[in-house]
């Protein structure tokens, strides 16, 4: 016995020195698609014998070491086919791979999101991916595909209401979301006041949403990361394709400049709604429609060098009649060099431009007003694969930002406005990080990092001077908060600070598999936010503006713990989610009663520092595979927050309680599905159903020269409007004679709230005008909504 016991260990301890006493060999390439050189994100590169993998990074590179050996190796990525080949590795090598898609039907839904076995193992988490193509096949208003009105079919995001722009993730604030269209800012995502997205899903590659577990190269919000990234263009051949809807169009242009080296990537949308306006509205020269345009430049200077040049221009424009014009849009501009050191380490430097612009025309009073927010952003980032087990990805991030709250001047002669200009604002935001993704062993991976950020709040022309350096009062006697008048004014230079914060952001994330189908996953973030949109509104609007943090208003904290439950059912066909979360948000601003936000060049007399916190449960079922395809979400959480008095005998906001934010949605269900009947129909629908939003209603009235008056005098967002539900379904024809001929087209017919649900976007409360009696009036905006898209390509 004991003879045999010997035996056994001595030749465990001969494979371990023969595995680690071999040489190691690295293996790195990029992976891409055959039919246009456009690489992918995400696909997975995995040795199943040895249960060693790596995925391909924004850029579709990947790198692995391994010992000497011979190998068994698969290149997989749903919707495409796999490539499964036999390598002996006894010396370093590039591998470049192309891979076929599985079908050549027009935009197939492929549903990419945490469906593979390696993802169970991950310590990623509160990570959801869609591609362009799931994103078509949802049905929304108007026949348009939406990014936006996408992801919050998902678990833990929630929208304002029908109408309203921007989107909340776990409870946050819409400011509190990074949006990165080629990792450049998107400072507004929405179209015609948020009935649309600014993202063009024809130019879309990939589409990743952080909800937690956020990486340490991400910073600057506090509650999600969206990132988005175009594609890069067909470097093989030249291909058009687009779509004619009720509403608008668009067109999307790609082909090589150099075939196999370089391509270029045009599109372009447009409404024009407008045209109809003036049969519905007696001949008024009303207008409302939006244009954009992406653009994509990449060029393939050698094995280890890419150049890519990629831009976003929008513009939305409201008008009514010739008096008042409104015209907001955002324009980036971001240019890339991809360089590989070595097969180990891989480069990206960016330098990026963004810039958001808000106008206001009224030609009735005879003025105009402008006001932005714009920045310059250079950012290096390393990724480096020390081994199969570990790998470093670091980097820095400096952004300066030019904060334009506003400038009215006259146009016209006759006016009498005087012009005049809010101060401009000044800072600059540096972040420097390192992350590391560490497998420590077969069962647990871990993701650790820190980010270290700071922010300086520079000088200004001039800024307000107030006695105790208070800028808002408290009148014990009424209860009430009053702003404070300045004692003075003074200037400061460019060059100086008026604020320096800085902050460490940890983070950590691990994964612990039980087997190839389950794990459970944890992670802790800590974030810094240093600007805010100043609005009281529950939706961002184009008139909110941004401001920095400084003198009175401090950066946003948080703390957010998750801990997720995640499972493989029958070889990838089902897959279950679920996670708890819990965070904490310090120096969320808060605004006292009446206060007095546009064109306001000191803001910092109308607010409070208070908290926020959100805690919930979030559970995503999805079915896979199969003629029927989709995913049901729920959401269970709770959203507040609260601002005591700065001493005690303040009251604070809503007497120091806590109480709803105006995203607060205790109950959220979504259902998502795909059924594909033949090579010829598909259809689709999703359901929503959503907790009412917080809101005030009158608690009493009184009667002022024959007019009843309400009167709001409870405590903040302590009603709420009625549950939101709406059910929509689409059917798209693909005719079988695609498969024929170069021009493909197909049909998508769908329909908008099935059932005609008035959903409220608003109550109000106003006298009518026969009975003289208050009454509630309901504002709905759409009730059912049919359309009919046609897309092609060529």
């Amino acid at each position: 016995m004991k003879k045999n016991i010997l035996c056994s260990l001595l030749a465990i301890c001969t494979l371990q020195f023969a595995i680690y006493g071999q040489e190691k060999f690295t293996i790195n390439g990029t992976i891409s698609e055959k039919s246009s050189n456009e690489t992918l994100i995400g696909v997975n590169v995995l040795f199943p014998e040895i249960g060693k993998g790596v995925v391909t990074n924004e850029y579709g590179f990947y790198s692995i070491t391994l010992p000497e050996g011979t190998y068994k190796l698969q290149v997989s990525y749903l919707g495409f086919r796999d490539i499964i080949q036999e390598i002996t590795l006894n010396e370093d090598k590039k591998l470049n791979f192309q891979l076929v898609e599985a079908s050549e039907m027009l935009d197939e839904v492929v549903i990419t999101e945490n469906v593979e076995k390696v993802n169970i193992k991950t310590p990623q988490m509160s990570l959801n991916k869609l591609t362009a193509g799931t994103i078509k096949q949802i049905p929304v208003v108007l026949g348009e595909a939406d990014v936006i009105k996408s992801i919050v079919l998902l678990p833990g995001v929630t929208s304002g209401g029908e109408g309203a722009s921007g989107f909340n993730v776990r409870g946050g604030a819409a400011d509190q979301n990074l949006i990165l269209l080629d990792e450049a800012t998107i400072f507004n995502s929405s179209h015609l006041f948020g009935f649309f997205s600014v993202f063009n899903p024809d130019a879309i590659k990939d589409i990743k949403l952080y909800k937690g577990g956020i990486p340490a190269r991400y910073g600057g919000r506090v509650s999600s990361v969206l990132d988005i990234y175009q594609k890069e263009g067909n470097s093989k051949e030249y291909h058009i394709n687009g779509g004619l809807g009720l509403v608008a169009s668009r067109l999307l242009a790609e082909g090589p400049i150099v075939k196999n080296k370089g391509a270029f990537l045009v599109g372009g949308r447009a409404s024009y709604a407008h045209l109809f306006l003036p049969l519905v509205d007696d001949g008024n020269d009303n207008i409302a429609y939006f244009y954009d345009l992406n653009t994509k430049l990449n060029y393939k200077i050698n094995e280890n060098n890419n150049i890519f040049l990629s831009g976003y221009f929008g513009r939305d424009v409201f008008a009514i009649s010739e008096s008042f014009r409104n015209t907001y849009g955002n324009t980036v501009l971001n240019l890339r060099w991809n360089h590989l050191f070595s097969d180990k380490l891989f480069s990206n430097l960016s330098l990026i431009y963004s810039d958001y612009f808000y106008g206001l025309e009224l030609d009735f009073v005879g003025f105009e007003w402008d006001s932005g927010i714009r920045n310059f952003n250079l950012k290096y980032d390393l990724k480096h694969y020390l081994s199969d087990n570990f790998q470093l990805n670091y980097g820095v991030n400096n952004i300066y930002y030019r904060f334009n709250p506003g400038e009215i001047k006259p146009n016209r002669d006759d006016s009498g406005i005087i012009r005049d200009k809010l101060i401009d604002k000044y800072a600059n935001e540096l972040g420097v990080y390192v992350d590391a993704e560490h497998k420590v062993s077969n069962n647990l991976s871990l993701q650790y990092g820190i980010r270290l950020s700071n922010f300086i709040r520079l000088g200004q022309d001039e800024i307000n001077i107030y006695e105790n350096d208070n800028p808002l009062l408290f009148n014990s006697a009424l209860q009430i908060y009053e702003s404070a008048d300045p004692i003075g004014t003074e200037s400061v230079s460019r060059s100086a600070q008026l604020a320096n914060f800085t902050n460490l952001e940890p983070r950590i994330a691990l994964a612990y598999a039980f087997n190839d189908n389950t794990s459970i996953k944890a992670s802790y973030n800590r974030m810094a936010q240093y600007l805010h949109l100043l609005s009281n509104t529950s939706s961002p609007t184009p008139l909110d503006v941004w401001t920095p943090s400084g003198r009175f208003v401090k950066p946003q904290m948080l703390n957010q713990y998750a801990l997720g439950y995640f499972k493989s059912i029958k070889d990838d066909t089902y897959s279950i989610e679920t996670e708890v979360f819990y965070k904490d948000i310090e120096n969320r601003i808060d605004y006292i009663d009446g206060a007095e936000l546009i064109a306001n060049d000191a803001i910092e007399r109308e607010i409070l520092n208070g908290e926020a916190r959100a805690y919930g449960l979030e559970l995503l079922i999805r079915k896979n595979e199969g003629k029927f395809k989709g995913w049901l979400a729920y959401t269970l959480s709770k959203s507040e927050q609260r601002t005591p008095g700065r001493t005690p005998t303040e009251t604070g906001i809503n007497n120091g309680e806590w109480y709803n934010t105006p995203y607060d949605k205790t109950h959220d269900i979504s259902f998502n599905g795909s059924y594909e009947l033949n090579e010829k129909w598909k259809f689709n629908a999703n359901f929503l159903f959503q907790t009412g939003q917080p809101t005030n209603y009158p608690t009493g009235q009184f009667e002022f020269q024959g007019l009843v008056v309400p009167v709001f005098d409870g405590l903040r967002n302590d009603q709420r409007l009625p549950s939101y539900h709406r059910l929509d379904i689409s059917a798209t024809l693909t005719p079988r004679k695609n498969k024929n001929r170069k021009w493909q087209g197909e049909w998508v017919f769908s329909v908008y709230n099935l059932y005609n649900r008035r959903n409220a976007a608003s109550i109000n409360f106003s006298q009518n005008t026969e009975t003289r009696v208050n009454e509630a009036v309901r504002t709905s905006i759409f009730g059912i909504v049919p359309a009919v898209t046609y897309n092609f390509k060529f």
